[in-house]
């Protein structure tokens, strides 16, 4: 039987700013006995550090800019005013998964984004971010759906997201509620790992990676109780009660982790990787709102003003698709926010979009720069500190052959944090307590044979996992593709056996295999939407 010869767990918003403490705690011993005999460093993830971009750029070894996946939506082109959800047919490079395939190697896929619709391979896949609605659908080959299904404590469609449960991980919940919560997304976690498992046993494949994503929810909602840096040095006993039970997920996460580490056996490569990092929000800038009052944007009469008492996850009207072109007044808007994930600005230029407004093409430069000003400007509060302390043109972080698609400007905040795109009566204002963010540094882990021991590397690019799965199964690396193989963290000696080999370029578009399944329909869309918008990704 074939043996399973490289490992990728992927761990959403990992970060060692928690993961340390929690091993040096006694809470993760087998992570720490791994990271000891293996490697380690810091995964610099793309800009902003959001899930689908993030993740997309590992599966292909390309930025956004090449890739085109900026965020969950984009407009459907330069000229049109309507807004997608994004899915496999946007990612314009070609995946690991298929790079895989043309090498005649079989690969295990397990709650991935952006893997709808699917694309055959020679291997399984499960999609992540679905609905119970399309999970079955999007399972592949077909007969996977029932075959997980008969595994002791397995229900799929429990595994597909939930975006009622998401909710509570933006809005909060009751006291008594929290356990629950906590303990329901820990099961969910626990019916993908039975799954991984079983597949490891009895369908094993040169490249098995699952994406575990409970701790980057847990971390959005429990962060109070989860950051040694926010959680009270006296606490209440029901506050040390909602720790214990994250540290419990934790518990389990790692347990999870040595099985895995387990199954695979000693001559496996594994290797964990995170989409980005975590850190501390304590404020909001509402980006539109603060448009508005400067005179750049203009708000349809009828849209909602935002309230902590109105704002209504389950209604998806703000941001829904065909429905975003009501939101504004595109005569008298010269440029606007889209979702609160992208921390971005879209510059309306005249004719471009319909617009019979917007800023003409000759005037786009100037207009543009004297925006960045006044964004670098803007001091809301008594310290005098501007709020937004970077704003990245374009093309300085999204070149590549869809830069076309991207916005034109994107924000760096000064606590990380996400804007808000909601209107709002106000510019800015302090969260009544921390909340946990995403920040651009993640993490990377690394063992097995070869991988040299006891080692910290400072950075790796997440544009690099690609390049590493592919060289730790023997195959060469694109020649287009832009991570490079971080020799370092292997042996000496195992390099100069294993030398990296450069290979043809990756496939083009045009020959990416067909879609074995449809789109997903309005309802499968709608439910996605709740589920960002339960995240903070959108207002």
């Amino acid at each position: 039987m074939m043996e399973n010869r490289t490992i990728w767990l992927g761990l959403d918003g990992g970060t060692f700013s928690i993961l340390d403490p929690l091993m040096e705690e006694g809470v993760m011993p087998f992570l720490k006995q791994f990271i000891a005999s293996g490697t380690r460093g810091r995964l610099v993830s793309v800009i902003p550090p959001i899930t689908q971009p993030a993740w997309t750029s590992m599966m292909t070894g390309r930025s956004p800019g090449n890739h085109g996946i900026f965020d969950f939506f984009r407009f459907e082109s330069p000229n049109s005013r309507y807004v997608r959800f994004l899915n496999s047919r946007n990612i314009a490079c070609e995946t690991i998964w298929s790079i895989l395939n043309r090498q005649g190697l079989k690969a295990t896929s397990l709650n991935f984004p952006v893997m709808t619709p699917i694309r055959p391979i020679n291997g399984f896949i499960v999609p992540g971010w679905v609905p119970e609605r399309h999970i079955r659908r999007g399972c592949y080959p077909r007969d996977l759906y029932d075959r997980l299904n008969e595994i002791d404590g397995v229900s799929v469609k429990e595994m597909a997201m939930d975006p009622v449960a998401d909710r509570m991980a933006l809005t909060g919940i009751p006291k008594n509620d929290y356990q629950g919560w906590i303990e329901e997304h820990t099961r969910k976690e626990e019916q993908w790992f039975k799954s991984l498992c079983y597949l490891m046993k009895e369908e094993p494949c040169h490249l098995t990676a699952i994406l575990f994503d409970g701790m980057d929810k847990l971390q959005h909602l429990c962060w109070r109780f989860i950051s040694p840096e926010h959680f009270p040095k006296n606490p209440s006993s029901w506050e040390q009660e909602i720790r214990n039970i994250c540290l419990n997920y934790y518990r389990k996460l790692d347990d999870f982790i040595a099985e895995i580490v387990a199954i695979a056996g000693s001559e496996a490569n594994i290797f964990m990787a995170s989409d980005h990092g975590f850190s501390t929000s304590v404020e909001i800038f509402y980006l539109n709102t603060w448009l508005q009052q400067n005179g750049y944007l203009k708000w349809a009469k009828d849209v909602e003003v935002a309230s902590a008492d109105n704002i209504d996850s389950q209604d998806p009207r703000i941001i829904l698709p065909r429905n975003y072109v009501n939101t504004l007044d595109w005569h008298q808007t010269t440029a606007h926010g889209l979702t609160a994930s992208s921390n971005a600005v879209h510059i309306s230029v005249s004719g471009q979009r319909g617009e019979e407004g917007g800023v003409p093409l000759e005037d786009y430069e100037r207009f543009r720069q004297e925006l960045i000003n006044a964004l670098l400007q803007f001091t809301p509060d008594e310290t005098g500190k501007p709020v937004v302390t970077k704003v990245w043109k374009r093309e300085e972080i999204f070149a590549g052959s869809q830069m076309y698609l991207a916005p034109d400007l994107t924000l760096g905040l000064r606590d990380e944090g996400f804007i808000s795109t909601l209107r709002s009566n106000i510019v800015y204002m302090k969260r009544p307590e921390p909340v946990g963010t995403h920040h651009r540094d993640g993490i990377f882990i690394a063992g097995g044979p070869g991988i040299d021991k006891g080692l910290s590397v400072d950075e790796f690019s997440i544009l690099d996992v690609t390049s590493i799965l592919l060289y730790s199964l023997g195959l060469p690396i694109p020649e287009d593709l832009e991570g490079r193989v971080p020799t370092e963290i292997f042996e000496k000696d195992f390099i100069q056996t294993h030398p990296v080999c450069i290979g043809e370029a990756t496939l083009p578009p045009e020959e990416f295999p067909q879609e074995q399944t449809d789109e997903m329909d309005a309802k499968g869309k709608a439910a996605i939407l709740r589920r960002l918008k339960a995240l903070g990704y959108v207002d």
